[in-house]
C-alpha cells in the first residue's frame, strides 16, 4: 500500500429514540467484533452521542440535532467486520440478549460468495445491523 488507510468511510451515523438504552446495546454488541467506544457526547434535553471503532470513531449512534423522531432507513444496513464464524456467533448471541430481533441466523450466504458468513439483527430502534466474516479477511492480517 502508499500509506493510505484500507477503508473509503470514515464514519457512519444512525439515529436512536431512546439514547441511553441504544448505548448500552451497541456497548455489549459491538464489544464481541473488538469495537470499544472512542467518543461519547451528552447534554441533557439536547443530543447524546457515541462513537464505536478500533483506533477512530467509525460508527456512530446518536438522538438526531434536529431533535426529530429517529428514522429506519429502508434498504440500508450497517455491517461489522468479525474475525471468525464463532464471533459472528458471539454477535448474534448478544444482540439477541440485549433485545435485537433477528432477521437472519448466522450462516453462510452464497449468494454474496463462497467464503462470506454472517447473520442480521434489528437494533432496538429497527436498524438493520450484521456481523459479517468473510474468509478472505486474511489479507489484513500481519
Amino acid at each position: 500500500m502508499n500509506g493510505e488507510p484500507p477503508v473509503i468511510m470514515a464514519h457512519v451515523s444512525i439515529g436512536t429514540n431512546d439514547f441511553p438504552k441504544a448505548r448500552d446495546f451497541y456497548k455489549a454488541v459491538l464489544a464481541t467484533v473488538g469495537a470499544k467506544v472512542i467518543m461519547e457526547v451528552d447534554i441533557p434535553g439536547e443530543v447524546g452521542a457515541i462513537a464505536f471503532g478500533k483506533t477512530h470513531p467509525e460508527f456512530w449512534v446518536q438522538t438526531p440535532h434536529d431533535k426529530q423522531k429517529a428514522s429506519v432507513g429502508n434498504g440500508a444496513h450497517f455491517a461489522f467486520l468479525a474475525m471468525s464464524k464463532e464471533v459472528v456467533q458471539a454477535f448474534w448471541d448478544k444482540a439477541l440478549e440485549m433485545g435485537a430481533t433477528p432477521d437472519g441466523a448466522p450462516g453462510p450466504r452464497p449468494d454474496y460468495g463462497d467464503a462470506y458468513y454472517g447473520c442480521f439483527v434489528r437494533d432496538l430502534d429497527g436498524n438493520k445491523i450484521e456481523a459479517m466474516y468473510w474468509g478472505a479477511h486474511e489479507q489484513f492480517e500481519g
